[in-house]
């Protein structure tokens, strides 16, 4: 048994960061059942010039920037869908989906509209992009345009993944927001969500804003946060007894500090739910040898929960991280434009 494949066997679902055709393949065989995208991957992609020619084809239709993106971005998660699709029909919806992420540009700082208007917004994108595709999951932010969005959404029957997730209070709003959103549908046989909660990026914030923390103790913020909204999520789902799981997403498992063991989060969190591993991690559990068993449910040491108790604002922390994963989220997109426009000029030379 290979790594990833002991790390599945315990329970986890193993979903690639990434919608590189050749990776989705690649991990697939490894034991990969789902991927993510976002403007950063479509980029990268962009660049290796594997798509100059199907671009080009774009640029002929007479697609601008803008509709190029959509348009790029839609053709690589398709591919990844047809992968993923037998995945999906074999746990009839439980498993499979690939991630589409509606337009991150509504949460840049010169969007002018309303938080009502956003949410409107977020609707409309995501019952577009969601049109006839089985196993696409719909990416909307947890943010106040975001949340304003996902009882209409899910009342519509659209599968939603919220991301952007930093603390229990954003946790629960989605959450009750999805299920208000739930049992307005005719039937709950088909209804599937997930809750992406960022994990490694706590622990960045934390080394850098709460020095006062123990060695024992930082570090170790983003798997005690993972840990216990897990449990939340868990109690909440299993007392409604539904056909498909409600189920976390842990996104930011790859380890930033220098010296981390790069399975440190892959490991802390395996054994339920799903992990949206980057490609270097993947190719770093493979790498390890190691035999994975479940850890979701095993909690860290008394004393090191009641330090990071103490010591560390979750109010602050969500304000930050959101503040940053708001630049994050919106300026890969305005980068994707412009890779695009050069790439309009270098093609029609």
């Amino acid at each position: 048994m290979t790594p990833i494949q002991s790390l599945v066997a315990c329970g986890t679902k193993v979903w690639l960061d990434s919608i590189d055709p050749d990776l989705v393949k690649s991990n697939r065989a490894l034991g990969a059942t789902g991927a993510t995208s976002n403007p950063i991957i479509v980029s990268d992609l962009i660049k290796t010039g594997r798509f100059d020619e199907l671009m080009a084809r774009f640029f002929k239709e007479g697609l601008d920037d803008e509709a190029t993106a959509w348009r790029m971005t839609d053709h690589l998660v398709k591919q990844a869908q047809e992968v993923f699709l037998p995945v999906w029909r074999e746990t009839k919806g439980n498993d499979g989906y690939v991630s589409f992420e509606l337009d991150p540009l509504l949460e840049d700082s010169a969007c002018k509209l309303s938080v009502a208007e956003k949410s409107a917004k977020y609707v409309e994108l995501g019952k577009k992009w969601s049109a006839g595709h089985e196993n696409r999951m719909i990416k909307v932010p947890a943010t106040p345009g975001g949340l304003g969005a996902v009882e209409e959404m899910c009342a519509h029957g659209i599968t939603l993944n919220v991301t952007l997730i930093f603390s229990e209070r954003q946790y629960i709003a989605a959450r009750d927001g999805v299920w208000r959103g739930a049992k307005k549908r005719k039937s709950l046989d088909h209804f599937k969500s997930v809750y992406s909660i960022f994990v490694s990026r706590l622990d960045v914030y934390t080394e850098r804003d709460v020095p006062t923390l123990s060695p024992k103790a930082q570090g170790m913020v983003g798997i005690a946060n993972a840990k216990h909204i897990w449990k939340l999520n868990h109690d909440f789902w299993a007392a409604k007894k539904l056909p498909l799981q409600e189920e976390m997403i842990f996104a930011s498992t790859g380890t930033k500090k220098k010296g981390d063991d790069p399975c440190k989060y892959v490991a802390a969190l395996a054994g339920a739910d799903i992990e949206t591993n980057p490609p270097a991690t993947n190719d770093a559990v493979q790498a390890s040898g190691r035999t994975f068993n479940r850890q979701i449910d095993q909690s860290l040491p008394a004393d090191v929960l009641d330090e990071i108790h103490t010591k560390v604002s979750m109010d602050r922390l969500e304000q930050v991280l959101m503040e940053e994963g708001l630049s994050k989220f919106a300026d890969p997109h305005k980068a994707l434009l412009r890779l695009i426009a050069e790439k309009r000029a270098k093609l029609a030379r």
